[in-house]
């Protein structure tokens, strides 16, 4: 008799530690789902992701897409600059953007890429940019691509001066209205280097 009490004794106690097990069980399923979607971990990796995809607004969106037909054709501009200017300061400024141009335009396709926005076609233009004066129209870059020695010089840097002006208002507004730490810190180098070869053209045209 004692022998059978002890035996459903510890049958009661290890159907208890059985159910234990799966109320714990239980639970840390219950923890790891909850950490899947609230907790600190999952959190994390989707904070991640937000971050790298970038916390951007539609400010962010319209400088990128705005900015890469702008860049575009200013790199298209210097690429002219090698065999037909005749100035050596005309070609080392040339260079200049074009190495500071080219690959800003591949970091703001990757953002826009991140950001699930679509990436301008090659050839498309920002025709907000272009109503403002920002672009040069296809006419204009059909008369530079024609132009050489002194005239190129002067038609290179007249029509540059303009295409800056028009990117730094650009970076301008993003920096007045964007959000994305990255876009507003490479608005604000435009309107630095910008502004500084704007200086440096009006005095190689003599207008200062």
């Amino acid at each position: 008799m004692i022998r059978k009490r002890s035996l459903i004794r510890r049958g009661a106690a290890v159907a208890a530690a059985g159910t234990a097990a799966l109320v714990l069980a239980a639970c840390g399923g219950s923890g790891d789902s909850a950490t899947g979607h609230n907790g600190h971990p999952a959190t994390s990796a989707s904070t991640s992701a937000s971050a790298s995809q970038g916390q951007h607004n539609a400010a962010d969106t319209a400088f990128a897409q705005g900015m890469i037909p702008h860049h575009r054709q200013a790199v298209e501009m210097a690429g002219l600059a090698p065999s037909r200017a005749e100035s050596t300061e005309v070609k080392k400024l040339a260079e200049q953007i074009e190495k500071a141009q080219d690959p800003e335009i591949k970091t703001l396709s990757g953002w826009l890429t991140s950001w699930g926005e679509e990436v301008p076609a090659d050839g498309t233009m920002d025709h907000s940019a272009h109503s403002a004066g920002a672009m040069m129209t296809a006419q204009e870059m059909d008369q530079l691509g024609k132009a050489s020695g002194t005239a190129f010089d002067t038609a290179f840097m007249q029509m540059m001066i303009k295409h800056h002006e028009g990117a730094v208002a650009m970076a301008k507004t993003e920096k007045t209205e964007g959000s994305f730490p990255g876009a507003k810190k490479m608005a604000d180098a435009i309107i630095t280097s910008q502004t500084a070869e704007i200086t440096r053209m009006n005095d190689l045209l003599g207008k200062s």
